[in-house]
């Protein structure tokens, strides 16, 4: 008996469904968590970007490409803060749409405190949060 291929989906109501499972965080409370240690802010926006609109002090700069593999605290090209399955990380993409993609594919890998920054990077700006050039 063949075993039929997944329904396909569109990528908003895919969005929809990973972020049931997210605690996403808003800029404010992301701040604050990485202020008290309390987080892991990562960055995946592209170069591009970063030099365009700045960096977010002290957040963990990881290329979208490389994220897995640099935040397995297994793997053997983990990044030296990637300490523990238990670490809660903030993922921060642009605007808040890849960065929970991410923080899913982080839950599969066992980091179970995985998130990601409602409004990604924009949202963190126009916050009046740091940033820096």
């Amino acid at each position: 008996m063949a075993v039929s291929a997944p329904r396909p989906v569109g990528i908003d109501t895919l969005l929809a469904r990973v972020r049931e499972g997210l605690d996403r965080v808003e800029a404010e409370e992301a701040y604050s968590a990485a202020q008290a240690g309390e987080a892991l802010l990562v960055d995946i926006r592209y170069s591009a970007l970063r030099e365009r609109d700045g960096l977010i002090p002290g957040a963990l700069v990881v290329e979208r490409n490389e994220l897995e593999w640099r935040l397995d605290p297994h793997g053997s090209h983990r990044a030296p803060e990637a300490t523990s399955h238990d670490l809660r990380v903030v993922v921060v993409c642009n605007e808040g749409y890849a960065s929970s993609l991410a923080a899913v594919s982080l839950h599969q890998l066992g980091l179970h405190r995985a998130t990601d920054l409602v409004g990604g990077f924009q949202a963190w700006k126009a916050a009046g949060l740091p940033v820096t050039a």
